[in-house]
């Protein structure tokens, strides 16, 4: 993984954010900020907005009004926030006849990480404990399987944001705990998380964001 010196010092912000999905305000007047080696623990019940905040932060979906920065990029980078985010959302991104490896390796050269390398596909799907899968297609893989692939993701090309939805879903016990330890390792290296969740995540120092179900 990338020392803390690889990432520039970022702060996430969104301010007066208001989301909607499907024509129904899902939230209004919302203002956060997230700093390098920050975590973010967005919750609530289902139908919230936890999913839609993430795609806006994302650059995935539009807010309704507000806007989402990414301040303390250098003169040359990309502005858009989502430029320098992983997004891992429900689903999982991943292409069905291609091997596990050979899906690591598509988003490798697609997010840059053959221009600012981090782990090898090999050591990646190892840290998520799926590196005896590495020769079998992903359509061939279980849900927890799929999941631990798409965090990989998270791996094989640095990017200082992590914006996660659920990301322990149909995660064992144990690999719960590795992601948990990913994770700090991610902030400590300097990055910042956003992640949606219904339960814990083993990050101890996140601050967290409630969501309320409006009717």
């Amino acid at each position: 993984m990338p020392s803390a010196s690889s990432f520039p010092r970022l702060r996430l912000a969104a301010e007066g954010l208001s989301v909607e999905r499907g024509g129904r305000l899902l939230a209004h007047d919302l203002s956060l900020a997230v700093a390098s080696r920050e975590a973010l623990v967005v919750t609530g019940p289902n139908g919230a907005g936890k999913s839609s905040l993430l795609r806006v932060l994302a650059g995935l979906l539009r807010p309704a009004a507000g806007a989402v920065r990414l301040e303390g990029l250098l003169a040359d980078d990309d502005p858009a926030p989502g430029a320098h985010a992983h997004y891992v959302g429900h689903a999982e991104a991943q292409k069905p006849s291609l091997t596990a490896t050979e899906n690591l390796e598509f988003w490798r050269a697609m997010l840059g990480g053959n221009a600012h390398p981090g782990r090898p596909p090999a050591e990646a799907l190892a840290a998520l404990s799926i590196g005896h899968a590495a020769d079998i297609p992903a359509g061939y893989l279980s849900a927890g399987q799929k999941r631990r692939l798409a965090l990989a993701r998270l791996l094989v090309a640095p990017r200082p944001v992590w914006l996660l939805d659920e990301p322990a879903t149909a995660l064992d016990a144990a690999t719960q705990d590795r992601l948990a330890a990913l994770m700090a390792e991610h902030l400590t290296d300097g990055g910042l998380i956003v992640a949606a969740t219904h339960a814990p995540l083993g990050l101890e120092s996140a601050r967290e964001l409630r969501l309320g179900a409006r009717s």
